[in-house]
C-alpha cells in the first residue's frame, strides 16, 4: 500500500525531498522573513480565499471566521518555518489530517486552494524567490498529503453494524 507521503509527492508532482526543503540546515524560514511576513501571506491567502468566485469553494470555509483562519494559518506557519511554538500552545499538536477531516478536501480543493496560495506568495512582499519556491513546494506536497489522509481516513471508516448494541461504533 502507498504511503501518505508517496501519494502527496505522486499527486502534487513535488517530491518528498523538495517538499521538505524548508527544514534545510542552516535556513530558518521564520529568521529569515519575520512574524509580520507570515501574518501578511495569510491575510492575503485568505483575502482571496473568503472572495473567491467559487460558491462550492467559499463553503469548506463557510463556518470559519476569517480572522480565525487567519492567525491558525500564521501561527502554524511561523511554529513549522521554526519559529514559536504559538500554534501547539493555542491549539494543541497541529494534526492537520485530523483537523482537515470536517472540510471537503479533495484534489479539486487542493488545487483552488494552492491557486490562492501561489497568488498569495507572489504578491506578498519580502519573500524572496528562494524562499517562495521552498514555501509553494511545501503547500503542493501539504495539501495533497491532506487530500490522502482525508480519503484514507474516510475509507477506513466502517459504519456501525449494530448501533443500538452493547458496543458502540468504532473507527478502524
Amino acid at each position: 500500500m502507498q504511503s501518505l507521503q508517496d501519494k502527496a509527492a505522486e499527486w502534487s508532482g513535488v517530491d518528498t525531498t523538495l517538499a521538505f526543503a524548508v527544514d534545510d540546515d542552516g535556513v530558518n524560514l521564520f529568521q529569515k522573513l519575520g512574524l509580520q511576513t507570515f501574518i501578511n501571506l495569510s491575510t492575503n491567502f485568505y483575502n482571496r480565499v473568503y472572495d473567491d468566485e467559487e460558491e462550492w469553494f467559499r463553503s469548506i470555509f463557510g463556518k470559519s471566521k476569517k480572522e480565525e483562519a487567519i492567525q491558525n494559518q500564521y501561527e502554524f506557519l511561523v511554529q513549522r518555518m521554526g519559529g514559536p511554538n504559538f500554534y501547539s500552545q493555542r491549539r494543541g499538536h497541529p494534526a492537520l489530517i485530523a483537523r482537515h477531516r470536517p472540510f471537503h478536501v479533495t484534489h479539486e480543493a487542493a488545487k483552488r486552494w494552492l491557486h490562492h496560495m501561489q497568488q498569495a506568495l507572489d504578491t506578498t512582499s519580502d519573500i524572496d524567490d528562494d524562499s517562495k519556491i521552498k514555501l509553494i513546494n511545501f503547500f503542493r506536497h501539504t495539501a495533497y498529503f491532506l487530500v490522502a489522509g482525508v480519503e484514507s481516513r474516510n475509507q477506513n471508516q466502517m459504519p456501525c453494524k449494530n448501533a443500538s448494541g452493547s458496543h458502540p461504533c468504532k473507527n478502524f
